[in-house]
């Protein structure tokens, strides 16, 4: 049981560093001026992987231009690991 405690909790992390990933990637055309090309395989799996958890937030942690979602989803992310971490 601990180990899988243990293995939940770095999958958690590792989710986490996809997050990021993500949010750095949507800082990309305001550092270059261009747009993200949408059939880049990169772009595309950052997408799929995290659009399903952020999309249920975003429409209550949207304002105006300022998206939130991805912020409290990775301190959620991050309590929830901590939290597992302490039971194994």
């Amino acid at each position: 049981m601990e180990i899988a405690v243990q293995i939940i909790a770095r999958l958690i992390q590792l989710y986490m560093l996809v997050m990021l990933a993500r949010v750095l990637m949507s800082w990309v055309p305001m550092i270059t001026n261009r747009p993200l090309d949408p059939y880049n395989p990169i772009v595309r799996t950052l997408v799929a992987a995290t659009e399903p958890v952020l999309a249920p937030f975003r429409r209550y942690l949207t304002f105006g231009m300022m998206d939130l979602s991805p912020m409290v989803v990775i301190f959620g992310l991050a309590f929830l690991s901590s939290m597992l971490s302490r039971l194994a």
